[in-house]
């Protein structure tokens, strides 16, 4: 048994704590909203996030930071990208030395197009590794005991060894990464082409454009993720394609559902502010076209969901000129 802490009572963060208490840890789940947590500790359930499931009794509750994270073993960040820094700082001088921490957040910090990883080592320190936990997992699923497949990976091979040997399951099975880089990029980078699937799923285009997205999707997240030092075989893995997969055809995808209603012509502030959970793609594509601009990588679909997003272009008229884009070789690096 390990002393956990989680960081963040959303859905993410709610069903790895029902995870980690049934396999035998004793878990401590944060979450900001004093209202919420006191609710959750009188239903034992969280009827915002993730109802209908029962939280374990090793499953603690506190709106206080600094409880949370005293004198325990691992921290697992569920903080949605936007808040992850701050939360992160304001831990950190009650976090032991040594104790681990584990990014669970798919996306990139806007202002620093910062991976989440990088986030939390710049506000922890030196002293704590970092473990990334990423792969294809709705939340719901997990916490209903549903098989699930992802990767824990760290430059600190300890550290990731740790994080496999005590977050696995009867349903939840880890395999391990040295390519924190590429893990993290295929994560945050998925979510942005989801919200292009979305859009051609409300727009009826069928599923040869469905297959088609998602393959040329895999391409753009592979060219920048390997610009900025990721591994090309990472992506053809679980945190790659596996997610992407799941993201782009999954009903439970809020990315997708983001593509679906703007293909329905709805605004986005008013998709966004009917959504009790953060769709983390609508931040990340502004940090990855500063990425691949840095780098020189085009992204095509990134661009065109960029511009639906900024309402600078229609939904019909960003597929068009996808399309309508200049025909290349399929392997050729600048597609």
């Amino acid at each position: 048994m390990r002393r956990i802490a989680v960081l963040g009572a959303g859905s993410w963060g709610t069903a790895l704590s029902v995870h980690l208490a049934r396999v035998g840890h004793d878990v401590t789940l944060w979450g900001r909203d004093a209202a919420l947590v006191e609710d959750m500790r009188a239903r034992r359930a969280n009827a915002v996030y993730l109802p209908n499931v029962t939280l374990p009794s090793s499953v603690a509750l506190t709106s206080d930071l600094a409880d949370a994270v005293r004198g325990f073993d691992v921290i697992v960040s569920a903080i949605p990208s936007h808040g992850c820094r701050a939360v992160i700082r304001a831990a950190a001088p009650c976090v032991a030395s040594g104790a681990v921490f584990v990014s669970a957040t798919k996306g990139l910090e806007i202002d620093t197009r910062l991976r989440m990883s990088q986030v939390i080592e710049e506000e922890a320190g030196s002293t704590h590794p970092v473990v990334v936990l990423s792969g294809p997992s709705f939340a719901s699923e997990v916490a209903r005991r549903l098989p699930t497949a992802v990767l824990a990976a760290s430059a600190n091979a300890a550290a990731m060894e740790l994080i496999q040997a005590e977050f696995r399951g009867p349903s939840l099975r880890l395999y391990g990464s040295h390519d924190v880089v590429g893990v993290e990029f295929g994560g945050a980078m998925k979510n942005i082409i989801a919200i292009a699937a979305g859009v051609a799923e409300g727009l009826g285009l069928g599923h040869n454009a469905l297959a088609a997205l998602i393959t040329r999707g895999l391409a753009e997240v592979t060219r920048l993720a390997c610009a900025c030092g990721g591994q090309r075989e990472t992506l053809a893995g679980l945190s790659g394609l596996g997610d992407l997969v799941l993201t782009c055809t999954g009903g439970l995808s809020r990315n997708r559902h983001v593509g679906v209603e703007l293909a329905r012509g709805r605004p986005l502030p008013d998709i966004l502010s009917s959504m009790k959970m953060v769709a983390e793609g609508v931040n990340t594509t502004g940090a990855a076209l500063a990425l691949g601009a840095r780098h020189g990588i085009e992204l095509p679909i990134a661009t065109q969901m960029a511009e639906v997003l900024a309402g600078r272009t229609d939904v019909r008229a960003a597929i068009e000129a996808l399309m309508l884009r200049r025909q290349r070789v399929e392997a050729e690096s600048a597609s």
